[in-house]
């Protein structure tokens, strides 16, 4: 574990993230980074939780149509 330290950036405050912590997590400079409360803090991750929850439920929703999905592809 490291530490990483609040820095002035302009009238905002921010964080710098070592090299290897943004290759662990696949970001680079313009790349936006999603937080979510977590039992022990916050979780910070690359995906959109929001997006995923919408994608599982299409994924409901075609599993629940499938066949009416395979005759609409005739």
């Amino acid at each position: 574990m490291s530490t990483l330290k609040l820095t002035q950036i302009g009238n905002s405050v921010g964080v710098i993230f070592p090299k290897e912590l943004l290759a662990r997590l696949k970001v680079e400079k313009g790349d936006s980074l999603f937080w979510t409360e977590a039992a022990n803090g916050v979780t910070l991750t690359p995906y959109d939780p929001e997006l995923a929850a919408q994608l599982e439920e299409g994924r409901e929703f075609m599993r629940e149509y499938r066949d009416t999905f395979h005759q609409l592809a005739k």
